[in-house]
């Protein structure tokens, strides 16, 4: 093996592996809702899938998922400005896409469709008598648009993986 083999690896080359490694990273934990959480939450009684979802919605809101969901907002941002002033490069239109899948594909409808219905469900009482209806519309209203997160984050990995390897001159 060739140990200068990471030499020609540019910051700007690592910080788009970075943000695949990141979009791969959201796809994985949207994934495990769009699977089996969300069906798993579905198939005990409402009462627990709602206050499930809730502790869900609380627990999210930290350091570390801030960190990653954000920095690969921002990050996607900060690419896809530099890629279009650089249009004529192989690797621009990768990273275009891999760009506007985060950011139309996760965090547009994260925050415009998911995260609104998140709220909706904190005001559920568990307990009530219209909890099992307000379930029943979450989960049909959240979970189609989680698919639409899942695959675009995934898709926005290999874009830019693919981004990044035409710029290595791969």
């Amino acid at each position: 093996m060739n140990p200068n083999i990471l030499l020609p690896m540019s910051p700007s080359i690592l910080f788009v592996v970075g943000l695949a490694i990141s979009s791969a990273m959201l796809s994985g934990l949207l994934f495990v809702f769009s699977n089996f959480a969300m069906k798993a939450f579905s198939n005990i009684p409402v009462e627990s899938g709602v206050s499930s979802m809730q502790s869900i919605n609380s627990a999210i809101l930290n350091p570390g998922f801030f960190g990653l969901f954000s920095g690969t907002a921002t990050g996607s941002l900060g690419v896809l400005v530099i890629a279009l002033r650089h249009w004529e490069h192989p690797a621009s239109s990768w990273i275009v896409a891999g760009a506007l899948l985060c950011l139309i594909g996760c965090f547009l409808v994260t925050a415009s469709i998911n995260v609104p219905l998140n709220h909706q469900l904190d005001k559920v009482d568990p307990s009530a008598a219209n909890a099992a209806e307000a379930w029943k519309d979450y989960l049909t209203r959240w979970q189609p648009w989680n698919h639409v997160r899942t695959i675009a984050t995934l898709m926005a990995a290999a874009a830019y993986a693919v981004g990044a390897l035409k710029m290595a001159g791969a």
